[in-house]
């Protein structure tokens, strides 16, 4: 089923592009090549096939969480430029605070 430009204006509209008329022309053939291949794909037989995230094993790659010794409040406001009751100050960084 290949597209007229005229469908591939349209579709550079929607995707809010400013095509030149060499664009259109080249894109009428890719992308009717593309919906011709997807055609050939989409009749395939892939019941016995399971639905599939992912092709490749997933394994977990993150750490147990186990609660270690870290620093105090006071040690970790040590070289803080500027704290005030146990926080961080710092300058706003949004206009107006």
């Amino acid at each position: 089923m290949p597209l007229t430009p005229e469908q591939v204006r349209h579709i550079g509209h929607l995707a809010r592009l400013a095509l030149t008329e060499e664009e259109v022309l080249a894109y009428t053939g890719q992308v009717s090549e593309i919906l011709e291949y997807a055609q050939i794909l989409s009749r395939l037989d892939t019941d016995s096939i399971p639905p599939t995230a992912s092709v490749i094993p997933q394994r977990g790659v993150m750490r147990d969480d186990v609660v270690e010794p870290s620093l105090s409040q006071e040690e970790a406001l040590a070289n803080a430029p500027h704290a005030s009751d146990g926080y961080f100050v710092v300058d706003a960084i949004l206009e107006g605070e």
